[in-house]
């Protein structure tokens, strides 16, 4: 497995492509949520993206403090169906965690969190800091990694 992190304008056209393509995969088509994906935020974002086989099967983004939450996040956190109940999730976390520290240094991470994956998160650290809400028509929670 091959991991890299690249900044937007760093990213060449097939890794981009192959970033949509498996978040539209996931989160467009699996999950039934018809949503403006490329929403602004990719261009100010460190991409963290694994490869087997020049296949990409985990993907995150991290952004910078004042894009999504104030606080440093990271986002857009996917792993390709057919790598499923491999680990491979627990590993791209724990990279994205590590790849932000690397970033900004030790700060606090906020993600929205989809409800169903809170204790995921728990298990990282991350503590619930609201109420749960809906963003598109799914039910989220927003989590700090303090």
């Amino acid at each position: 497995m091959n991991w890299t992190c690249k900044k937007f304008e760093d990213l060449k056209p097939r890794e981009l492509y192959s970033i949509m393509h498996l978040r539209n995969q996931v989160f467009v088509v699996e999950q039934k949520c018809i949503y403006q994906d490329a929403d602004n935020k990719d261009i100010y974002c460190h991409h963290l993206m694994a490869r087997k086989n020049n296949t990409l099967i985990a993907y995150a983004r991290i952004l910078p403090a004042g894009i999504a939450f104030m606080e440093v996040s990271i986002g857009r956190i996917v792993t390709s169906p057919s790598q499923r109940r491999t680990g491979i999730g627990r590993i791209l976390l724990q990279k994205s965690i590590e790849q932000t520290y690397l970033l900004y240094g030790k700060v606090p991470i906020r993600i929205g969190a989809q409800l169903y994956l809170k204790k995921f998160y728990e298990s990282f650290n991350f503590q619930p800091t609201g109420p749960h809400y809906l963003e598109d028509d799914i039910e989220h929670i927003e989590m700090v990694l303090p």
